[in-house]
């Protein structure tokens, strides 16, 4: 974030072009786009964040057999991981949107990547070593996040900037019941590779059938360029002196999911080691927890977004978001017992919905006007991607730094969590092209 941002009001005519829809645009999306979308996301979400949020944490401990070594696993199976899907996106966006196929612009890489993403999750499943989970959990992550790079552009495609909080809104509630999803998964299929396998073929049937639905956009061969190195190199680069309202929003995304992933992440290890749950214990009570997420989520997803759109400003909702989020982050923190960590999940699950929902609608509505739609929406789903590689790195030393104190160590980790989603909603102040 280096470009200097005293271009702002000479941007924000710039950034409403980008907020209106194009001559000819159709008024509304096509009428199977949304619900097989929804189905997609939620599919995509339920194979790359169940492991993240339960199967990955006692994979690792039964591979290592102490929940000592498992955290210090966790934080670099997950770590490297989301490095790589931090390359992937941009990169799979920019190959996207230059992909001149018959099938379509997206539909192949919907389609081949959620496959490499279903086997590389079975080998995580079946593995033995750390090193085997490691590379096979990188593999899934790269795949899963050319999918989300097609299926984000899609959006773009697809849908008036009118619409678009609507849009958001619904697709915002995909991750929770994902996570919902994941948490019953885990608690039905005590096996590990089940709990791999089963959400990555589920995740590869619903995208499959966005695909194939899809009303794909077509190129035409001969008007592609030939794709260069520094094409790929620059597929990571937003001119932000140019676009400044975008180097804010990504920046408002990153910090925000930094305290959002963290939650997630460690919960499993949290319960365990705070409140002395057993493997099973825990998981039912993540499953509860997030079933209160989940509902939370529900309410807060479509109704802000459908607000967003309604009053015509999206930055007061992204705050309001934060500061609910932040209040759950601090009740996590100091919960007392079992039944403080459910009610916590609410106001998280409920920040989240809403916060998620309405980004992705303003995200749309800063994005240069280059034509490279999934490459610049990869460069912004790396704020989506980098927290999860430094919260898994960053958490360990806050932990055990926290451990020292009376706070305790994961109480610690979510207090900074809070400072930082604080810091990140309210960054979105500084956006000037978008209300």
């Amino acid at each position: 974030m280096s470009e200097p941002f005293s271009a702002f009001e000479e941007d924000a005519i710039a950034a409403r072009l980008v907020a209106e829809a194009p001559p000819g645009a159709p008024a509304r999306e096509p009428r199977s786009y949304l619900p097989t979308l929804f189905i997609a996301n939620v599919g995509l979400l339920l194979a790359i964040l169940t492991p993240v949020i339960v199967s990955m944490a006692f994979k690792l401990q039964h591979i290592t057999g102490t929940a000592t070594e498992a955290t210090s696993a966790l934080g670099l199976v997950l770590g490297v991981g989301a490095l790589v899907a931090l390359l992937a996106n941009p990169i799979a966006g920019r190959l996207s949107d230059r992909t001149a196929s018959r099938l379509g612009m997206r539909r192949p890489w919907l389609i081949g990547s959620s496959f490499v993403m279903a086997a590389a999750l079975g080998v995580v499943g079946i593995a033995g070593e750390v090193w085997l989970v490691l590379i096979a959990w990188s593999v899934a992550q790269i795949a899963a996040n050319a999918v989300m790079a097609a299926m984000n552009a899609t959006i773009a495609d697809q849908v008036p900037p009118g619409r678009r909080g609507r849009v958001s809104g619904v697709i915002g509630m995909g991750a929770s019941i994902a996570i919902l999803a994941g948490a019953a998964s885990a608690n039905l299929l005590p096996m590990d590779w089940a709990r791999f396998l089963v959400p990555g073929v589920i995740g590869f049937v619903a995208v499959t059938v966005f695909a194939v639905t899809l009303r794909d956009r077509r190129l035409d061969a001969a008007a592609v360029q030939p794709l260069r190195f520094r094409d790929l190199v620059g597929s990571f680069s937003i001119n932000l002196r140019k676009w400044p309202d975008f180097g804010w929003v990504w920046l408002t995304r990153f910090l925000v999911g930094f305290a959002y992933v963290g939650v997630g992440a460690f919960l499993p290890l949290y319960l365990t080691e705070r409140f002395h749950l057993g493997e099973q214990q825990a998981v039912q009570t993540i499953l509860v927890a997030n079933l209160v997420s989940t509902l939370a989520s529900f309410v807060a997803g479509p109704l802000g977004g459908w607000l967003s759109d309604r009053v015509g400003k999206r930055r007061p909702f992204v705050v309001v978001a934060g500061a609910i989020l932040v209040v759950g982050l601090v009740l996590l923190a100091f919960a007392p017992n079992v039944t403080v960590v459910v009610v916590s999940q609410f106001f998280i699950g409920f920040g989240g919905g809403c916060f998620f929902a309405v980004d992705i609608a303003l995200a749309t509505q800063v994005l240069p006007t280059t034509g490279d739609t999934a490459k610049d929406l990869g460069v912004m789903s790396i704020a989506n991607a980098l927290p999860q590689s430094l919260a898994p790195v960053v958490a360990p030393p806050i932990i055990a730094v926290g451990a020292a104190t009376a706070l305790g160590g994961f109480a610690a980790f979510y207090l900074v969590g809070a400072v930082v989603a604080l810091g990140g909603a309210l960054a979105v102040y500084r956006v000037k092209g978008v209300k």
